[in-house]
């Protein structure tokens, strides 16, 4: 009898995909919420990803792949026809149709992090229960770049209790009914989430096979590597350069690298520190940062230094800008502006958002005291740091950035832009300062669609904002995972580190 009942379980996987692996992943950092418009994050839109379904996700080769909308034409310039899947279910069991995406593209607006994606829609429209048009205000050349963070949430599920307050406790932040491939099964903030396969998913092309998948959060990049290395764990992510040696070394164990285009930078309050209003003293700020020696010793030549905040790949990049580092020609532009006898900051960063990001800060932090900048560093576990970095709590503040669009425009739309509580522009722009030339130039962008044009208008900004020294690029992060043998990341991990666990085939 177990002979014949295995036989007809082999049988049926043959023809299906069977659930059955378990994965434990180890992080650095947990999303703040079960909202997935409450915060725009690496952490929130890696959650999403498992939970929710966007209307359009990335492929690894750059393209766009359907998902809730399964195609889409353009009508004219300004106006985008999609056509949504008729099969899909919420974890609720209610089905999903137009109307939860008119009630997902209105929240979004309402999201401070969300809002600055979606300026350019003026309305959309349900032309039947399938079918929705999405009109811009203006031309755009990037709107289904945007719609890959439309993560249609279940109208009637969360109507009348869609408030969204970053860091509140709403109803969102701690119910949840999505369409995607895992249901949340338990949550503990700052400890592990629980993610079980939805036995009702649409996407029957799929071949992942897990059952169950738990994220843990370890803050301690030696714990996670240990969890690792005994076992406690299948994945861990990221891997600090210090242990990449190791890990490589390690039998059983996969090593995946990846070329990242997260810019991390640190950001000077003008609006704090009237010193910071002289270009004399941000540009010697910026030339007493060495990028390069902190590649070289904390993150082991993994990472790329960076002279500006368009990766290559962006169409703003500007291949002579190179990050410049010269401590005399530092100390003579503080004489000259007269500081030469140096002032005292406050500066704060996070202790486990980025890649060694605490002794990242430290080694900034001593390279500016060679300049006579005295730097009180505070450094917070990354959920206390973004309240405090929305406060603009500090004279320095360490942030990273990774492209939403994968595109120049989104860098200089949230960290650039006059800030804006309307439109969201600006939301992330701890500098104090606004830059009339700068918006003019993010507003062209957005409406020219010719690339040629496009790119000289977005170089140009990026040349202006190294001129005026108005912030201090670090270097572009890489990403680094490891996992067990059986475990192919390679299959799931994209350029903006967005794994689709969904579609992850484990090895048993």
């Amino acid at each position: 009898m177990l002979r014949r009942l295995l036989l007809l379980w082999w049988i049926g996987c043959l023809a299906s995909v069977c659930y059955g692996a378990d994965l434990r992943i180890a992080v650095d950092a947990d999303p703040i919420s079960l909202d997935p418009h409450e915060q725009l994050s690496e952490a929130g839109i890696q959650y999403s990803h498992a939970v929710f379904d966007p209307l359009v996700r990335w492929r690894q080769d750059g393209t766009f792949e359907p998902r809730l909308a399964s195609s889409w034409e353009r009508l004219d310039q300004r106006t985008l026809r999609l056509h949504l899947r008729d099969d899909v279910t919420f974890h609720s069991g209610n089905r999903m149709d137009a109307d939860d995406v008119l009630f997902t593209m209105d929240r979004l607006k309402l999201s401070t992090d969300f809002k600055g994606l979606f300026n350019v829609v003026q309305n959309v429209d349900k032309i039947d229960d399938y079918t929705v048009d999405i009109h811009t205000t203006d031309l755009y050349p990037l709107l289904l770049n945007s719609l890959a963070y439309v993560f249609v949430i279940d109208k009637a599920f969360y109507q009348g209790r869609a408030e969204i307050i970053k860091f509140g406790q709403t109803f969102a932040a701690k119910n949840v009914s999505g369409s995607g491939p895992f249901q949340v099964k338990q949550r503990i903030a700052g400890q592990k989430l629980v993610l079980e396969r939805n036995p009702h998913y649409w996407d029957k092309s799929s071949r992942g096979n897990l059952k169950q998948l738990e994220l843990i959060t370890i803050r301690s990049d030696s714990t996670r590597l240990a969890a690792l290395l005994t076992g406690d764990v299948d994945v861990i992510s990221p891997v600090a350069p210090i242990d990449i040696a190791r890990v490589q070394s390690t039998p059983d164990i996969n090593f995946l690298a990846l070329t990242g285009t997260r810019i991390v930078m640190l950001q000077l309050n003008q609006a704090r520190r009237v010193e910071f209003q002289d270009i004399r003293v941000r540009k010697a700020m910026n030339l007493a940062i060495n990028q390069a020696l902190i590649v070289e010793k904390i993150l082991r030549g993994y990472g790329e230094a960076a002279g500006q905040l368009s990766a290559d790949a962006f169409a703003g990049h500007l291949s002579t800008l190179l990050p410049e580092s010269d401590l005399a020609k530092a100390k003579q532009l503080m004489a000259e502006a007269g500081y030469e006898q140096g002032f005292r900051i406050s500066m704060m960063a996070p202790n486990n958002r980025y890649m060694s990001d605490e002794r990242v800060a430290q080694a900034a932090a001593a390279m500016l005291e060679k300049i006579n900048i005295r730097v009180d560093l505070k450094t917070f576990p990354k959920a206390q740091y973004f309240q405090l970095f929305d406060q603009r709590a500090a004279d320095v503040m360490m942030l990273g950035w990774q492209s939403d669009t994968f595109d120049s425009n989104n860098i200089f739309e949230f960290i650039l832009a006059c800030r804006d509580q309307q439109s969201g522009l600006g939301a992330y722009n701890s500098g104090g300062f606004c830059d009339a030339l700068i918006d003019q130039g993010i507003t062209l962008a957005n409406n020219e669609m010719k690339p040629e044009q496009r790119e000289r208008i977005l170089q140009g900004i990026e040349a202006h904002v190294a001129a005026q020294a108005l912030v201090i690029p670090l270097y572009w992060q890489p990403i680094i995972w490891a996992a067990k043998a059986h475990v192919n990341l390679a299959s799931v991990v994209n350029f903006l580190n967005f794994p689709y666990w969904g579609d992850l085939e484990v090895r048993e």
